[in-house]
């Protein structure tokens, strides 16, 4: 008997009606795996089927093949995050605490999951596992960063929508390096990460840091 028929063999089947059931461990073992693994883009349905107990064969009637599986897990992480964002700025009563909320949410939530956040930002999937309109629901993160700048520096609205678009992509470029060098630097003597955020939206909003630390002990003590 092979190792995977034994897990198989070993594993309570789901009672009928719960496939629903098989599925979710399936996408949280995938998840897992992709945020674990010192070569995520090596993930393999044989190793998700043996982290959950089961035979390669039974992914099957879920996702009908790794990257369907992989690429439900990226949307998955893509809504969480998108998610924590909206709830953060939900009640900003002006444009630059939404902004902060918005900004601040993203970098504590990639600090705080730096595996969820590499299997998003990693970049390290093949485009003949998992395409790139596989990350096409991570748009909506950039559009509302985008939005949320556009609405504290461009009051006058004299700004051209791509040049809306290049200061957010500008921001969103400046975040992802905070979040990436804090995560893979630790021996690094870090500023406080509020103190980074503060500064660094200091420089893209032209509004005092001081201000937006501010904000951000409020909200994210």
């Amino acid at each position: 008997m092979s190792s995977d028929e034994g897990a198989a063999t070993r594993r309570r089947r789901n009672p009928r009606g719960q496939g629903q059931v098989l599925k979710a461990q399936l996408v949280d073992a995938a998840a897992r795996l992709l945020a674990t693994l010192d070569q995520p883009e090596t993930l393999t349905l044989r190793q998700v089927a043996r982290e959950v107990g089961v035979a390669p064969a039974s992914i099957y009637s879920h996702f009908p093949d790794l990257g369907a599986l992989i690429e439900h897990v990226l949307r998955l992480r893509y809504d969480e995050l998108a998610g924590l964002m909206n709830q953060a700025a939900h009640s900003a009563p002006d444009p630059l605490t939404d902004l902060v909320a918005r900004c601040a949410a993203y970098v504590h939530w990639g600090v705080e999951q730096p595996g969820h956040y590499r299997t998003l930002f990693g970049g390290r999937m093949p485009a003949d596992l998992v395409p790139g309109s596989a990350h096409g629901a991570g748009a909506e993160l950039l559009e509302s960063v985008v939005a949320s700048l556009a609405a504290v520096t461009d009051t006058d609205r004299s700004s051209t929508t791509e040049h809306q678009w290049q200061a957010g992509l500008l921001l969103w470029t400046a975040m992802h390096g905070l979040i990436s060098l804090y995560n893979d630097h630790g021996d690094i003597p870090w500023p406080p990460l509020n103190a980074l955020l503060a500064d660094l939206l200091s420089l893209h909003t032209a509004h005092p840091a001081a201000d937006i630390a501010a904000l951000l002990e409020r909200d994210h003590t």
